[in-house]
């Protein structure tokens, strides 16, 4: 078992949505631990967002799953993330806080980054919300 922390399309009810992933490749339903935030700028791609890790971000709202090691094969797949190819996103594991027990805890995420240099021209999503933002856009 490990997390992963999803903002874009792997999260409910959006086109990649971690739950119907895991539910099509007969995996385990992934646990949902709950909402959180990371430091980036996230920008449009249109269909789907990009994080850009950043420390002097803004929050970036996602969620945090508990899911099967198995089912990382499949999300990279969704991210098209393949060993020794450089690609869009890119495989990357970060500590986020996130209410673990009722309590603030620290967990070791798997997140999908994308390059500071592919968001070259791209618009900026303001408030760190793809869900809400895509939602907004009509």
């Amino acid at each position: 078992m490990q997390y992963v922390f999803v903002y874009g399309t792997l999260r409910a009810g959006e086109v990649n949505d971690i739950n119907r992933a895991a539910e099509r490749s007969a995996m385990a339903t992934p646990q949902w631990i709950g909402t959180a935030h990371v430091r980036g700028r996230l920008f449009d791609f249109g269909s789907y967002p990009g994080l850009v890790l950043d420390e002097a971000g803004e929050p970036v709202k996602g969620d945090v799953y508990r899911i099967e090691d198995s089912l990382v094969a499949v999300l990279d797949e969704i991210e098209e993330v393949y060993p020794g190819v450089e690609g869009l996103f890119r495989a990357h594991r970060l500590h986020v806080e996130v209410q673990l027990d009722g309590e603030a805890t620290h967990v070791d995420c798997l997140i999908y980054p994308v390059a500071a240099g592919a968001v070259q021209e791209l618009p900026r999503i303001e408030g760190g919300d793809w869900v809400a933002h895509r939602a907004g856009r009509g």
